[in-house]
């Protein structure tokens, strides 16, 4: 599995990089000026969107509402999805366990941020830097933040059996470090940083699915409860999107430059059941 995502990362830089898209910068700009530029944006950029708080307005709040509101759904029907899920793991191909599990380990997914990165780096390729840059940016304001969460909550994972109400904050062991999952906020992040570089629907839906399947199958694996997972996907969607914001004002290449973002994180709620609709 270590193997397939090596050469994971090798096809999705070259895939990445034959987009062939214009670099901005002087030719005078040096490998090292780019380096050191980006490496102060991206603690520029975690910086920004961990005060974004202190300017919210009206709107804003609706967001973070609905996202409570949603993790609220989710926590209510946890036992129920637990069980229909986890009972039915022997029927789910032992390869897509393994990639959820391989995915979403920091090391592997820093190996995929790292390889965009410096791709576009040592090819001087202004857009590709971006996208190396956003996607470290992202991945590190999503993990520390998810380890504070985890930190201070303490929930118990499911796999413990003691339900899903037992909670046991600051307590170091892996026990309770169920909520939210790590798994599932890095790979989706990853997932939303690089669909954003396609037009296509049909690449961003493959991105997307790479991007939700580690975080289902810790749920079908019994390490996280559903609303772990959904709060995740949350966290990494509106910490990208405001990310991405701030970059648009460091960077000359936009995405789809000219063209409105269309993604949206929506929730839909009927009679019993909870869904998530996100638009791309």
């Amino acid at each position: 599995m270590k193997k397939l995502l090596f050469l994971y990362v090798l096809m999705l830089a070259g895939n990445l990089r034959s987009q062939s898209f214009p670099s901005t910068e002087g030719a005078k700009t040096t490998i090292w000026n780019n380096f050191t530029y980006d490496l102060a944006t991206v603690f520029k950029g975690v910086y920004y969107v961990y005060t974004r708080p202190l300017y919210w307005k009206g709107n804003d709040y609706i967001k973070l509402g609905g996202v409570a509101a949603g993790t609220l759904g989710f926590y209510l029907v946890d036992d129920e999805i637990r069980s229909a899920l986890s009972s039915n793991k022997e029927e789910v191909p032992r390869f897509l366990l393994d990639y959820g599990w391989y995915a979403g380990q920091p090391q592997n997914n820093y190996a995929i941020t790292g390889a965009v990165y410096l791709t576009g780096l040592f090819s001087k390729n202004e857009k590709l830097r971006r996208t190396g840059v956003l996607l470290i940016s992202s991945a590190t304001a999503t993990g520390l933040l998810q380890q504070f969460i985890k930190s201070g909550l303490g929930r118990a994972r499911p796999n413990k059996n003691f339900g899903k109400n037992h909670f046991k904050p600051f307590d170091p062991s892996p026990a309770y470090s169920s909520f939210p999952s790590g798994h599932g906020i890095l790979t989706f992040t990853t997932a939303h940083v690089l669909a954003k570089q396609f037009k296509s629907k049909w690449i961003k839906a493959g991105f997307y699915t790479l991007g939700a399947i580690p975080g289902i199958s810790r749920i079908v694996e019994d390490a996280h409860w559903a609303s772990d997972v959904f709060l995740s996907w949350a966290i990494s969607y509106f910490i990208v999107e405001s990310i991405d914001r701030y970059l648009d004002t460091k960077y000359n290449e936009k995405y789809n430059a000219g063209k409105p973002k269309k993604t949206a994180f929506n929730l839909s709620f009927s009679g019993n059941r909870i869904g998530i609709q996100f638009v791309f």
